[in-house]
């Protein structure tokens, strides 16, 4: 048995819950999510004790019990998205390189000859704090959030593939605080001619 798929997710005030068969709705604060529970799981709401169980009743099938603690996180991740949001912040490195919202796309100069554009998904706000970044010390920098944590996931590694950061002068698009390994550049020997 899964020991995170055994512990109860905690409602914190303000969530609202409902169980209409194996679909869940969470709505919140920061906003609304929905999830399909798999078949194999079973979910309980106890509005007393304001928290949610993940029950899994076939212990001996395997796929179950990978789906408990799956399940489980999951939940958790939706109750923290609707209560508190998620985001995550990403830095351009670069001379000329800078980043604009036109139109519901996020457009990118990255050192090719066309700009990029990435459709932004329904549910993610972007906030651009520094628009175009100043030499390579200063980066552009903006900001991804929204409610649903795998979206926002995958939404921002797919900007970070745009131009990864480069292993030389760590030119390209980062998550903030992204350690970047650097390596030494051709050393040009002074020889006798």
């Amino acid at each position: 048995m899964s020991r995170i798929g055994k512990k109860p997710v905690a409602i914190p005030q303000g969530v609202k819950v409902e169980l209409n068969g194996q679909r869940i709705k969470l709505t919140g604060p920061a906003g609304t999510s929905e999830l399909d529970v798999h078949p194999l799981i079973k979910v309980k709401v106890d509005e007393s004790a304001k928290e949610i169980s993940v029950i899994n009743e076939k212990l001996t099938d395997k796929q179950s019990r990978s789906l408990h603690g799956t399940m489980r996180a999951l939940l958790a991740n939706m109750v923290e998205g609707v209560s508190k949001g998620f985001s995550r912040r990403l830095e351009i490195y670069g001379t000329g390189f800078n980043v604009n919202e036109q139109g519901g796309k996020l457009v990118f100069q990255v050192g090719y000859c066309n700009p990029i554009e990435r459709k932004i998904p329904q549910g993610l706000k972007i906030k651009i704090d520094v628009k175009a970044t100043k030499g390579d010390e200063v980066p552009a920098v903006f900001t991804v959030s929204g409610v649903d944590k795998c979206l926002l996931g995958e939404f921002t590694s797919e900007l970070r593939k745009i131009r990864p950061p480069e292993p030389y002068k760590g030119k390209g698009i980062r998550f903030a605080g992204e350690h970047i390994t650097r390596k030494v550049g051709k050393a040009f020997a002074s020889g006798p001619s």
